[in-house]
């Protein structure tokens, strides 16, 4: 049997680590195989895109630059994790996805949504989640989270400011809006076991 894909998407401090972990382990208590991923990178060439995409000045990438890199980076990610984990019969959880760029470098960033997804289809043959979460929380709170997670050691992306990480907030409620299929919504602000039971309830209908 075909894998099943699962991306976790949301702002700073959402909690998409901590329940790609824990959603694996409660997927592995089923009898299931899981692999857990992440964007960028979760390939050798991937992650050393990452590097030059997490560090250096906010300026140091145009939002064009850093959607090419992301899309090279996913590229390889599909090519060399993720689509043979999903063939082999395993379930994949990416901690974000081609959303994040849609959001990040697309309506936070200026780039016209089409372009993002036209990178995509050249890249990564327009592979898509079977169910995509979007983690929700406050803005605020999220940064609290985030600056207790990381301290001054904060990436490129997550020391910009709130108005930023609104537009990132309300880009994802709108994909949510807009592709109901395959997204979900997930209250984040509460405690990690209501979010991971959450998770494991919007996925009732691709579980065996």
């Amino acid at each position: 049997m075909s894998g099943r894909f699962i991306s976790l998407e949301g702002g700073e401090g959402a909690g998409k680590s901590t329940q790609a972990r824990r959603l694996a382990e409660a997927l592995r208590s089923r009898g299931l195989a899981v692999v857990v991923t992440r964007e960028p990178g979760g390939s050798e060439g991937a992650e050393a895109i990452r590097a030059l995409l997490l560090h250096g000045a906010q300026n140091r990438w145009s939002a064009r630059s850093e959607a090419l890199l992301f899309a090279a980076a996913r590229a390889d990610h599909v090519e060399k994790t993720i689509r043979p984990a999903i063939d082999s019969g395993a379930w994949v959880i990416c901690d974000r996805y081609l959303d994040s760029s849609r959001a990040y470098q697309g309506l936070a960033g200026g780039i016209d949504d089409a372009a993002i997804l036209a990178l995509h289809g050249f890249g990564s043959h327009g592979l898509l989640p079977d169910r995509t979460f979007v983690l929700e929380v406050p803005v605020e709170q999220g940064r609290a989270r985030a600056e207790s997670r990381d301290g001054a050691a904060a990436d490129r992306f997550a020391a910009r400011g709130d108005a930023f990480h609104a537009d990132v907030a309300a880009a994802f409620r709108r994909f949510a809006t807009r592709e109901p299929a395959r997204f979900r919504v997930i209250d984040a602000a509460t405690d990690p076991d209501s979010v991971t039971r959450a998770l494991l309830a919007g996925l009732a209908d691709l579980l065996p």
